[in-house]
């Protein structure tokens, strides 16, 4: 059996095993998965904020969009990943809550994750975003394989 990696919140992890990044609970964060198929090297992100002004702890790269991505790509190149060979797929930015400040939170980590990548020429090859739902992200680092779960629709694979 491969092994499996938990992602938590406001986390990334970058890997060349034959295992599986995981991730649960993914509602209004965004799920960003960053693949380099030829040399096989992935990451998965699991971002809380879109941006540093959205939070009182700064120190944490990866709980902000803006920052996890440009370090995930970082340490993708430290393992041999070349930029021009990954693709990103995204999950999550659902609209969790009803209360007025977090209406948006989803959609602007999304939108924030789009522009980033963009941005990077980095092309994004599948969503599954917005919604009302929470999501579970499986992602198989020797195949590329993306599995989003979730509790109203079952298992969807980007």
């Amino acid at each position: 059996m491969d092994e499996k990696t938990v992602v938590g919140i406001a986390e990334l992890k970058v890997s060349t095993n034959p295992g599986r990044l995981v991730t649960v609970g993914l509602g209004s964060c965004v799920g960003v998965v960053l693949y380099d198929p030829k040399a096989r090297i992935g990451a998965l992100i699991h971002a809380m904020l879109p941006k540093p002004c959205y939070g009182m702890d700064k120190t944490n790269a990866a709980k902000y969009v803006e920052t996890a991505i440009p370090l995930a790509l970082s340490e993708m190149q430290k393992l041999g990943a070349e930029k021009h060979r990954i693709t990103a797929r995204l999950i999550g930015g659902a609209r969790m809550f009803t209360l007025e400040k977090d209406v948006f939170i989803g959609y602007k980590n999304v939108e924030a994750a789009e522009r980033v990548l963009k941005s990077m020429d980095i092309n994004i090859t599948g969503k599954e975003t917005g919604g009302t739902i929470g999501r579970t992200v499986e992602f198989d680092v020797s195949t590329g394989r993306v599995l989003v779960k979730t509790a109203a629709r079952g298992v969807v694979e980007l």
